[in-house]
């Protein structure tokens, strides 16, 4: 018996290599580490600002949230790999605006580059709804 369901959705970049987009297992819900590629594109939106990326790479990975029928209420902890520790209050204030109310627990990691030179990469976790 498989005790773990793969994850996907056209609503989230078709993953670039040897993963998936999210995995359910034990009522837990892992997302895979986000872009901010528009999904059904190539990366390609690189000159983007810090925030614009910012706002598409929370789509992204609300989108695979989405996919699990998880929503933002259920995500309990997010990772975030920031290129530029100057782009700091950008990202709070755009995760602030996609989170509303909601506070899952959070790691901001300053790192000097990404793939396809984006300025910021999400991962993270939520309850899987019927866990909740």
């Amino acid at each position: 018996m498989n005790r773990m369901t793969a994850l996907s959705t056209p609503a989230a970049p078709t993953p670039l290599g040897h993963y998936r987009q999210g995995m359910r297992v034990a009522g837990l819900v892992y997302m895979s580490g986000q872009l901010p590629i528009v999904p059904g594109m190539q990366p390609d939106n690189q000159a983007a600002s810090f925030e614009q990326q910012a706002e598409l790479v929370l789509r992204n990975f609300l989108a695979v949230v989405a996919a699990a029928g998880a929503c933002r209420e259920d995500v309990v902890k997010v990772t975030a790999y920031v290129v530029g520790s100057m782009n700091w209050p950008t990202f709070n204030r755009v995760f602030a605006e996609a989170f509303g109310e909601h506070r899952p627990a959070r790691s901001v990691v300053p790192v000097p580059e990404l793939h396809h030179g984006y300025l910021i990469e999400i991962d993270g976790v939520a309850l899987e709804p019927a866990a909740a």
